[in-house]
């Protein structure tokens, strides 16, 4: 009885929306559904909003007018210069070189004159290759591992010494490319890296925005955002909300309704359901209305009566996941919760890595012997899981070395998403310092210790300086920290929901990731998690009495002279941390310099160890070079 009462509820639900209520639905759907009327095309390129051929088309500038040629080739005119168009991106177009094929690999310096202007501007996202440079400091070991396409016949091919834009060491915002004259350099080509990418594609990526001069209100459209351009001085684009797609503008398509349907993704009209003219409405109100009032009255008497269920799930929030597009947020893949459920047994206390305000990361093994790290966080809310997801979305286009890769998240546990990242071979750092979970000590010497602490502070300032908005991990412990079978570090564990007392303001969240890392390096010298230790480790570092906490593990009175200085100088960096962090008189940059300046001594000086290893992790490692050629002072000898 009770599915045929919730039939009646649910048919009469449907049917007796108030006229006003259906007026509002209709303009609601109209205003997503302004239509591209132009779908121009040129070749085998789509043209998107806001760039067009046809001058009757929608646009927001003459700026971004293109031409056809020959009903092929597509070209961006920028005063006298006319760039082929290769291909559009989400915040940009990636072009050719003017007069040539963007297969050649040898340019002259002069031959790209655009340097930016109130529209375009030279993206950051582009790697340059360098020929005959007579100075070859600014050169970057890691962009040199970049998968190129084949070029000039020859698929290997790779230019002598390359350089990311994103640098910013020898090339910023505004310069052109003759400014790598002044190097000696006489010829380059171009590539565009996509974020979270490996594979670069021939020419010049330029960013476009809408001058700041407009309106942002009146031009972007109901349920977008704006998104400051990082190239383009003042400018900005319009971008959809999570739950919609579509260009973001007003004058554009806008943002329609995201959903799914019959697990297909839709969009627009899709999603939303189709109502009854007015005279079905009435004829269909006089035979349900009386059959709705004994058999809501029926239900209510049922419900009265039925014992709730405690942890049940609730329906209601799997209604909510149709409306958000989670193949942005899991670009990889959809685990389910059984299989979750089952890889952690049950997650078992036993399974437990970390556990705090952040969420609770559990050890687990798939079906096919993989080991993962799935990370439990529990919303309260649709809001709160709209945030976790759009943060799995950032993280998931980031990629770096020493960031534990992400394997995909599991969205059907109602409001606790699990994120699952891999988990390497020799466990998490706490476990190895403190022989938790039963496993035996990991034998870490210093120069491994200060090798972990070093690409810990790397990887912080990578997302804090290189990436752009910053990303700010706000849970570093040594429990969010694993170690892979070269005891390499792969960070995992960020903070996926912001609690209402954090701020959004750079500023606090660098704090956070400074003061947490200064913890991490006092464990790395004492061995020691107690949750007094800050407090307890600088009141004996004050006092001149390092030896009484370090870890029995460093064999602290046996080190030679130089070793001791060098634990304590790092001793004195966690201090600084502690006390400094919160007012920004010292920076993750800087936290890195000093590491990788101690680091590179006790592999390289006094005749101490040298692990091949370790010289090739760094040597390799793009925030080194980000870090010994940073225009603040910031140089590693």
């Amino acid at each position: 009885m009770v599915p045929l009462i919730l039939t009646s509820f649910i048919l009469f639900t449907l049917l007796f929306q108030s006229p006003i209520s259906h007026s509002v639905q209709q303009q609601h759907q109209r205003t997503f559904l302004l239509p591209n009327q132009c779908d121009e095309k040129c070749g085998k390129l789509h043209i998107p909003f806001p760039f067009y051929l046809n001058s009757s088309c929608a646009s927001v500038s003459t700026a971004f007018h293109l031409s056809c040629s020959s009903s092929s080739t597509l070209y961006l005119n920028i005063a006298s210069q006319s760039y082929e168009v290769v291909e559009f991106v989400s915040d940009g177009i990636l072009v050719g070189f003017p007069g040539s094929s963007i297969c050649r690999q040898y340019n002259d310096l002069n031959s790209f004159g655009f340097s930016g202007n109130g529209h375009f501007g030279i993206s950051v996202d582009n790697v340059i290759g360098l020929y005959d440079c007579e100075d070859s400091s600014l050169c970057k070991a890691d962009c040199e591992t970049i998968d190129l396409p084949g070029c000039d016949g020859n698929s290997n091919a790779s230019p002598a010494c390359c350089y990311p834009l994103s640098d910013h060491s020898a090339w910023d915002l505004g310069d052109g490319f003759s400014v790598f004259s002044k190097f000696g350099c006489r010829g380059y080509s171009s590539w565009a890296i996509s974020r979270g990418s490996n594979t670069g594609k021939r020419g010049v990526k330029l960013e476009w925005a809408i001058p700041g001069g407009n309106s942002s209100k009146k031009a972007c459209a109901i349920n977008s955002n704006t998104v400051n351009a990082t190239t383009v001085k003042g400018g900005f684009r319009c971008k959809c909300q999570d739950g919609f797609v579509g260009d973001g503008f007003a004058s554009g398509v806008g943002c329609l309704k995201s959903c799914i349907k019959n697990g297909v993704e839709a969009n627009g009209t899709q999603c939303y359901t189709k109502r009854h003219s007015g005279k079905t409405v009435s004829i269909l109100a006089g035979v349900v209305g009386p059959v709705f009032i004994i058999a809501s009255l029926i239900a209510l008497f049922c419900l009265l009566k039925r014992p709730g269920k405690s942890g049940a799930y609730d329906p209601d929030q799997s209604h909510f996941h149709s409306t958000i597009s989670f193949r942005k947020a899991c670009r990889t893949r959809l685990f389910t919760y059984q299989e979750l459920e089952e890889a952690t047994k049950g997650f078992e206390d036993c399974q437990k890595l970390v556990h705090g305000r952040n969420g609770t990361i559990y050890a687990g093994v798939l079906g096919d012997g993989s080991h993962v790290a799935v990370h439990k966080v529990q919303c309260q809310d649709q809001r709160d899981l709209m945030q976790v997801l759009s943060r799995i979305e950032v993280l998931s286009a980031v990629s770096h070395r020493n960031m534990a890769r992400l394997l995909g998240c599991c969205i059907d546990s109602g409001y606790t998403p699990l994120v699952v990242h891999e988990y390497p071979a020799n466990g998490t750092l706490e476990e190895h310092l403190h022989q938790s979970r039963g496993l035996e000590k990991m034998g870490l010497d210093w120069y491994k210790r200060m090798n972990i602490a070093a690409e810990i502070a790397c990887v912080l300032a990578f997302l804090q300086y290189e990436i752009f908005p910053p990303i700010f991990h706000h849970n570093i412990k040594s429990g969010c920290i694993f170690l892979d079978e070269d005891q390499s570090v792969r960070i995992a564990g960020f903070r996926l929901l912001e609690s209402s007392s954090l701020t959004n303001e750079s500023y606090s969240n660098n704090r956070s990731d400074v003061s947490d890392f200064g913890v991490v390096l006092l464990e790395l010298i004492t061995g020691s998690k107690n949750k007094d230790l800050p407090a307890a480790a600088l009141q004996k570092i004050r006092s001149g009495k390092l030896a009484e906490i370090a870890d029995p593990g460093l064999y602290y009175h046996e080190q030679p002279p130089f070793r001791r200085e060098q634990i304590e100088i790092v001793a004195d960096i966690a201090t600084r941390c502690l006390l400094f962090g919160g007012d920004g008189k010292i920076g993750m940059v800087e936290v890195a310099r000093e590491l990788v300046h101690i680091t590179k001594e006790s592999i390289d000086g006094n005749g101490s160890k040298r692990g091949p290893a370790l010289e090739e992790t760094f040597s390799n490692s793009s925030l080194l070079q980000m870090i010994s050629m940073s225009p603040d002072s910031i140089y590693v000898p």
